[in-house]
């Protein structure tokens, strides 16, 4: 049987120090990203997002909020997939394992590049988030 429904992830925006955490992704599409992946079957969202920072940065993260849940059939070129993005807090210093190649805590003001999928737009509803305390709004993110 051929999967014809989105793929669940998770992925987090990690507050780590004055900035927050990306990872340098080993696989293809080959660049920057939150931190996050697949949800495994019988896995809650919220321990999937605990899980995947642990495995791709060593950090122990405490979940403070959902921001969104993203899905438009384009943020991943490889197939589609929808991802539910918290914010959570983090301390230590993060290290790249598992399929990241790095990790490294980023002010807001110097990300590197590229940023892959749809992570861009993710980080400046977070931003958008952190100074209004607004999230993103559900009719903004329909394409028509």
């Amino acid at each position: 049987m051929t999967q014809r429904n989105p793929f669940p992830t998770v992925d987090v925006v990690v507050e780590n120090g004055p900035g927050i955490v990306l990872v340098r992704r080993r696989n293809e599409p080959q660049g920057w990203a939150l931190p996050g992946g697949f949800i495994d079957a019988g896995e809650c969202v919220e321990a999937a997002a605990v899980r995947e920072i642990q495995e791709e940065t060593g950090l122990d993260v405490r979940l403070e909020t959902l921001l969104y849940v993203y899905s438009d059939p384009s943020r991943d070129p490889r197939f589609h997939t929808m991802t539910v993005v918290f914010v959570g807090q983090a301390t230590g210093q993060p290290l790249g394992d598992d399929d990241a190649a790095e990790a490294h805590a980023f002010p807001l003001d110097a990300l590197p590049a590229p940023i892959v999928f749809d992570h861009a737009r993710i980080i400046e509803d977070y931003r958008r988030f952190r100074e209004t305390g607004r999230r993103p709004e559900p009719s903004r993110q329909i394409r028509r």
